[in-house]
């Protein structure tokens, strides 16, 4: 990452920067992408930024971002404490039948798991 962008994103109170930073330079910014999302992670208090930009990586290409998104929703999980914005990756990530497939991907997605438990203690 270059000493501008690095600069201007150390300007970023909450993550918004960065993630406006991804959907506006997406084809060129696969080779940074890991500096841009420690940046987010390290700026965003309660994961809004962290859960959008999972979501916005999965629909441009979960297969070349899988790593990216990973470290993303684990971070969202982490801060949102509130489950404000974690509850938008079920059916965002892993597909409006998450619920049919629940024991399934609780078994294979560690993410999956965690959220689903936080937001389902009991339960479905």
């Amino acid at each position: 990452m270059d000493e501008n962008l690095k600069k201007t994103l150390s300007k970023d109170p909450d993550g918004l920067l960065t993630y406006e930073y991804i959907a506006n330079n997406i084809d060129t910014c696969f080779p940074i992408i890991d500096d841009l999302i420690n940046n987010m992670i390290n700026v965003d208090s309660n994961g809004q930024f962290l859960v959008s930009a999972a979501r916005y990586l999965n629909a441009i290409d979960a297969q070349q971002y899988s790593e990216a998104i990973s470290r993303l929703i684990a971070a969202a999980i982490d801060k949102d404490r509130e489950r404000k914005y974690i509850g938008d990756l079920l059916q965002g990530i892993w597909g409006k039948d998450y619920q049919q497939r629940a024991d399934e991907l609780n078994a294979t997605d560690n993410n999956f798991r965690r959220i689903y438990k936080r937001l389902f203690p009991t339960g479905i």
